[in-house]
C-alpha cells in the first residue's frame, strides 16, 4: 500500500474523501457522471498541432452537445502523449452524444481526415466519478473570459 492512500485508492486527507468512500461503498449509480479517461499517442512531433485543433474545433463542438472536456494533460515523460477526460451526464446519454459528434459534419467533413493520421494510437477507459471529485470547467465562464 502506498503511504497515505487507503486500499480503496482514496487519499484520506482529500476534502471529499468521506463522500467518495460512501459513494464507492454504495456501488455504481446510473445517474452519476460517466467519464472517459482518454490517452492519445501522436506520431512524433504532432502533439502540439493535434492539441491546437482539438482545443479550437473539437472542444467547442463537444460543449455544444453537452459533453464536458477536462484537459489536455501533457505527459512529462513522452513528448507525443497526452490525456484528457470527457464527461457525460450518465451512461444512457453517452452513446447518443458521441454519435452526435462523430456522425456530425465537423467530424466527417473536416476533423476525421486531419487528426486521425496524426495518431499512432489512443485508448479509452470508462470510469465513474462516484464522489463528484472531478471539477468540470464552466464553459460559459471560460468563453466570457476569452472574449
Amino acid at each position: 500500500m502506498i503511504a497515505g492512500v487507503r486500499g480503496d485508492g482514496i487519499e484520506p486527507s482529500h476534502p471529499d474523501a468521506a463522500a467518495a468512500r460512501r459513494a464507492v461503498a454504495r456501488g455504481p449509480r446510473r445517474d452519476k457522471v460517466i467519464v472517459e479517461m482518454r490517452t492519445y499517442k501522436t506520431r512524433p512531433g504532432m502533439r502540439s498541432r493535434f492539441i491546437e485543433i482539438f482545443l479550437s474545433k473539437a472542444v467547442p463542438a463537444h460543449d455544444e452537445i453537452g459533453m464536458k472536456v477536462l484537459g489536455p494533460f501533457l505527459a512529462v515523460d513522452d513528448p507525443d502523449t497526452f490525456f484528457f477526460m470527457r464527461g457525460f451526464p450518465d451512461m444512457a446519454s453517452r452513446d447518443p452524444m458521441k454519435a452526435q459528434f462523430y456522425e456530425g459534419e465537423l467530424w466527417k467533413q473536416e476533423l476525421e481526415q486531419v487528426v486521425m493520421p496524426m495518431l499512432e494510437r489512443y485508448d479509452v477507459t470508462l470510469v465513474e466519478d462516484p464522489g463528484g471529485l472531478i471539477r468540470w470547467p464552466d464553459s460559459r465562464a471560460d468563453a466570457g473570459a476569452r472574449v
